[in-house]
């Protein structure tokens, strides 16, 4: 009898499982069912929607009316145009030169590597973060042919202008010029002088401020957007070369170095202009003193407009009498870059007058002799390594009353 019972109990257990798996199974298919009728009445709803969706533009713009066409990159003329705020009262050259670029390429690699407008509307900030890209391949996609950037920082005029003109000649191919001017000021060239519509977007000067070096990195900057320029150089309206372009060509694209004065002076006019507020990320070892005129490569060009940090500490703490355009590159080449850079300029400058200001030379103090002590100075200087007697490319500073001898002697002394 125990036996029979504990074999009922049995059946009646698994009659009991059976019942809970079927109960299971008609749910799921309930469930099943029930997503199929949701899936197929929100499948209707968007068909409806998306089928709307022609009636309800047209009802504001005919957009099935418009037919797809080939981009008129005649365009490009007034991109180029609202760059460089050209308007119906630009001069006649203005017009030329907007024409010319009615068949230029909107995306033609030439216009990213080459820019000949040099007008934008960028911040300072924006220009420094674009003049900072770097290509990570190293190959040109067109024939790179190196070039110097010829950069002035004036206060107006360009009183040198014709012996400028008459250096740059036949070299168009190996230089760009830039010139920063006071804002508003408009220079009066031809149209067929280097110096022709190669101001860059320039802003207020104020010389002992930091504003100074803001002008130096915006012209910089704007070099840079030239992918061909190799080297730099910051001249003033007070500068003149001293040598023909060739040579100083050769001399400058063939430099392992950059040439940025860059000394120690133990003196209240070099370690004395130091602020222990730049600890600790300037230190007192590190402070450097140099003339603002330099000459760099494009690596240190980079370099230094891409610097916030430090150039931040120098707006800060470097006030009168200490002056950012003497210490801020000195500096910052020193701590970082020393081994790039041949510790002196390439622009000749008297300083034997004493005084906050070097001398200026007129007319009556240009001679053969006067210009050949300082193509040939007394002082040796090194050159890739080697010693040599051609150590100043240029020099300053001359009065406009210098330009009529100077001229007369180019080329029976400069070579031009």
């Amino acid at each position: 009898m125990a036996r029979g019972g504990r074999v009922g109990e049995k059946e009646e257990g698994e009659k009991h499982i059976g019942l809970l798996k079927l109960a299971q199974t008609l749910s799921f298919l309930l469930i099943f069912m029930a997503g199929i009728i949701i899936g197929l009445a929100a499948s209707s709803h968007i068909d409806r929607y998306f089928n709307s969706l022609p009636k309800m533009f047209s009802s504001t713009t005919n957009l099935q009316t418009i037919p797809f066409t080939t981009p008129d990159y005649s365009n490009c003329t007034i991109i180029h145009r609202d760059c460089t705020g050209d308007d119906e009262n630009d001069d006649d050259g203005r017009r030329v030169k907007a024409e010319k670029l009615k068949d230029r390429d909107c995306w033609s690699i030439d216009g990213f590597v080459r820019p000949e407008n040099l007008s934008h509307r960028m911040s300072d900030d924006e220009l420094f973060w674009r003049a900072s890209m770097v290509p990570v391949k190293e190959e040109y996609p067109y024939d790179r042919v190196p070039k110097i950037a010829f950069m002035f920082l004036t206060r107006g005029p360009l009183p040198m202008l014709p012996l400028w003109e008459k250096f740059f000649k036949g070299n168009d191919k190996y230089l760009s010029v830039y010139v920063h001017t006071p804002p508003g000021y408009d220079m009066n060239v031809s149209r067929d002088s280097p110096f022709y519509d190669r101001q860059i977007p320039s802003q207020r000067v104020e010389w002992g401020s930091p504003l100074l070096t803001d002008a130096e990195k915006r012209l910089l900057a704007n070099a840079l957007l030239d992918f061909s320029n190799e080297r730099f150089i910051l001249l003033s309206e007070s500068c003149v070369p001293v040598y023909n372009f060739s040579t100083v060509y050769t001399y400058l694209i063939n430099s392992a170095y950059s040439f940025v004065d860059s000394y120690d002076e133990p003196t209240r006019y070099g370690r004395g202009r130091y602020s222990r507020k730049m600890l600790p990320d300037i230190k007192l070892h590190h402070w450097r003193k140099g003339s603002q005129w330099f000459e760099v490569n494009r690596k240190l060009a980079i370099y230094i407009i891409s610097d916030s940090k430090y150039y931040s500490l120098f707006k800060q703490f470097c006030r009168p009498a200490c002056y950012p355009d003497e210490h801020y590159i000195p500096t910052l080449l020193n701590m970082f870059h020393g081994s790039m850079n041949a510790n002196r300029s390439v622009t000749w400058v008297d300083w034997s007058i004493g005084g906050p200001h070097p001398a200026t030379y007129a007319a009556a103090n240009i001679t053969e002799g006067f210009l050949q002590s300082i193509r040939k100075n007394e002082t040796d200087c090194l050159y890739n390594e080697e010693p040599t007697s051609l150590c100043f490319l240029f020099a300053r500073k001359f009065s406009p009353s210098a330009l009529a001898p100077l001229m007369n002697l180019s080329s029976t002394v400069l070579g031009f």
